[in-house]
């Protein structure tokens, strides 16, 4: 069931948040979430059944285990939970690919295994690893069952996330007022979605046709030549953007109108001047993930090492190129590595998280130098904003060709295209362009939709935005104005069968 079908609109949705509210007028609060539990099962459920054991195995398994963590931390439980977790989205999501590439370099006839892989296993399992380690390191208490089902299967999240921790959800459900309904959190929840609803009907559907004819053709063994080439890789990129933070806002929005804060997944991403700052602000949740539960420890353990062995270690102010390989390159080419296999399984996902891998290491090279560190004039420093911004994006719309492409052979098909080594492509329409062209100014003029909502913290001392007039209000205008989006997506969505969110498939 997708967030923009009718059936969820229109029945799941109000059936269920009448049946949340009416039970959290009960003095015990479990019977609210178990109907939301309840709910959110039937939610998952309704693409296919059968992915169904699957997640209530993993979520008694990890109940359980959380609980001889909580009563006694043992390390060796801890990483036998996590090999089991991984375990399972090894078997479901790599096998297949496994045994290609060992029939590739054993030139053995293996048969191939077609195996179903369950919905958002990626995303939910990464959850419960987190509040695995959370139950390790005692930074929570003895879970209760019905609190713990609910944050995992929690349907605004439970598909494409945002990666949520248990601290950060049952904390909100363990208090009285989560239960009430707020006018205000539904007002704004239901704003944040209808913005993410229009996110992903209209602009990730429209710009969706102006570059999947890239990828065709490349599917025909054709190299497109240099403009059509460079206007579809743009196209996709927006359409991913657009897609998955859709997707994001309205799931934010709808824990808002539940009463819950989940975290924001983007922070215009493609405004960034260079790689660091783009995965600080693209996936954040995931970002977080990987940075505090895979790069600190390689990073920890390599530091320890080389201490205990009496070597220099990474220091920025006073850098070294071999600490700096050891403990910086070398940590951040396996964390992003294992972030391009986790997005899928293929030598396309393993290139797509190489690539930004040495994006940062280069990122990081550069800021270590002495021309890195210069402080240059402000006039000097707006003036680069602008090229780092698009050299940034430029650099991003590459990789993402690997990111979207079924095979390495047409991925490298399209990025011949885009270093003017194709002939092959259809008339660019003028219509279609400017289509492409208005998804850019969006990202890169408009604020965000936390920036727009008022949500986003200002930094200290930071001079009021100059367009705080034009900030949502719970006014008329508003409210016309977001009635009006909400229309003509509606009218969209009633025109065309829905398609799925492009992370549905990770």
């Amino acid at each position: 069931m997708l967030f923009h079908s009718p059936e969820f609109l229109f029945a799941f949705l109000p059936l269920t948040l009448a049946g949340y509210f009416l039970l959290g007028r009960l003095p015990s609060k479990l019977w609210a979430l178990a109907w939301l539990t309840a709910a959110s099962l039937f939610f998952y459920a309704w693409w296919n059944v059968a992915f169904l054991p699957m997640l209530l195995i993993s979520l008694g398994l990890n109940y359980t285990l959380g609980l001889l963590l909580v009563n006694r931390p043992r390390r060796w439980l801890l990483l036998s939970g996590i090999a089991l977790n991984l375990g399972a989205i090894g078997y479901f999501k790599y096998a297949g690919f496994l045994v290609e590439v060992m029939n590739a370099l054993t030139a053995a006839a293996v048969a191939v295994p077609h195996i179903l892989l369950p919905l958002a296993i990626s995303f939910y399992t990464f959850q419960q690893i987190a509040y695995l380690v959370d139950c390790h390191e005692g930074r929570i208490g003895r879970p209760n069952p019905i609190r713990y089902a609910m944050f995992i299967t929690f349907f605004p999240q439970l598909i494409a996330g945002p990666i949520v921790h248990y601290r950060e959800v049952v904390p909100q459900i363990e208090r009285d007022e989560t239960f009430r309904i707020d006018q205000a959190k539904l007002v704004l929840g239901f704003t944040i979605f209808c913005l993410g609803l229009f996110k992903k009907i209209g602009l990730a559907d429209t710009l969706a046709p102006l570059a999947q004819p890239l990828w065709d053709l490349a599917a025909d063994g054709q190299a497109a030549y240099l403009a059509y080439a460079w206007r579809g890789a743009v196209a996709f990129a927006l359409q991913l953007y657009f897609d998955f933070s859709g997707y994001s806002d309205m799931a934010i929005g709808l824990g808002l109108m539940f009463g819950i804060l989940l975290p924001f997944n983007f922070d215009s991403p493609l405004k960034a001047g260079n790689i660091i700052e783009f995965w600080s602000r693209w996936h954040m949740t995931l970002t977080r993930f990987l940075t505090s539960y895979l790069y600190n420890p390689i990073t920890k353990g390599l530091m320890r090492r080389r201490m205990e062995a009496g070597k220099p270690i990474w220091n920025p102010r006073k850098p070294r190129a071999v600490p700096f390989l050891v403990m910086l390159a070398f940590p951040t080419l396996v964390t992003m590595g294992l972030a391009g296999v986790w997005h899928g399984a293929g030598w396309q996902f393993i290139i797509f998280g190489l690539m930004h891998g040495l994006m940062l290491v280069a990122n990081h090279a550069w800021r270590a130098t002495r021309a890195g560190r210069a402080d240059l004039p402000p006039i000097v420093r707006g003036a680069l904003v602008p090229v780092n911004v698009l050299l940034t994006f430029l650099a991003v719309t590459v990789s993402l060709v690997f990111f979207k492409s079924p095979s390495l052979t047409e991925a490298m098909l399209v990025v011949q295209g885009l270093f003017g080594m194709g002939e092959h492509g259809l008339y660019l329409y003028s219509g279609d362009t400017a289509v492409v062209l208005l998804g850019l100014i969006i990202v890169w003029a408009l604020p965000n939709t936390q920036e727009w909502m008022g949500l986003k913290p200002a930094p200290a001392r930071a001079a009021p935005p100059p367009a705080g007039r034009l900030r949502w209000q719970p006014s008329p205008l508003h409210g016309l104005f977001v009635g009006a989006v909400l229309c003509v997506t509606l009218l969209r969505i009633f025109g065309s069968p829905p398609a799925e969110f492009l992370y549905f498939a990770f």
